[in-house]
């Protein structure tokens, strides 16, 4: 009998599915490994093997975010450029710069941030990050020990925490104004507010 995905399935709930069935199926028979208990799942939910169920689930696009809006015809409210107005900001005194623009791209829970910063000693520098806004930690692939975990509160408002070897070591709140006209990043010891470019 074959039982139906759910409609936003969850490979971390299927892979804990698995380890549920190895320990009843072991009842059975103690030699049976993960991976035929893997492949009996894979099978129940009409895949012919665990690849292919983790392939399909891994393909499909994350569910609707609280963040996102019922009318398809609005989009995100930090997408679009923003460029720092230093009058209205608050520097840390160790992140001096000239000029800042960002530019935000938002694509369900994936937000990517595009940057050209023109620093203190008036070096241009650009930058990207990518940030999966899910709440979940999710370990740096360049640093080792580094984890940052992302969030949405709210449809105006992003925020931000890093912890090294578990210690937090810093934070950051982004926060689109009502008008959307104005970004506020608010962080250790600074404040940067960006208008709409």
């Amino acid at each position: 009998m074959s039982r139906a995905l759910p409609s936003h399935p969850n490979l971390e709930h299927l892979k804990k599915q698995a380890k549920d069935l190895l320990q009843d199926l072991r009842q059975q028979d103690p030699t049976v490994k993960l991976a035929d208990a893997q492949h009996a799942l894979a099978r129940d939910y009409g895949f012919a093997s665990w690849p292919k169920l983790k392939t399909f689930v891994e393909s499909l696009p994350p569910p609707v975010a609280s963040h996102s809006t019922r009318d398809p015809e609005k989009k995100n409210p930090f997408i679009g450029k923003w460029i720092a107005n230093l009058s209205k900001s608050k520097l840390h005194p160790s992140n001096q710069f000239q000029s800042a623009e960002l530019e935000f791209a938002v694509a369900g829970d994936i937000v990517t941030i595009t940057d050209v910063v023109v620093d203190a000693e008036g070096h241009e520098a650009h930058g990207k990050n990518t940030i999966l806004v899910d709440g979940n930690e999710h370990p740096s692939e360049e640093r080792t020990g580094y984890v940052l975990m992302a969030g949405w509160r709210g449809v105006h408002v992003l925020e931000t925490e890093a912890t090294r070897d578990g210690e937090r070591i810093g934070w950051g709140r982004y926060e689109v104004s009502d008008d959307g006209k104005t970004l506020t990043i608010s962080g250790d010891e600074q404040m940067i507010v960006l208008d709409r470019g």
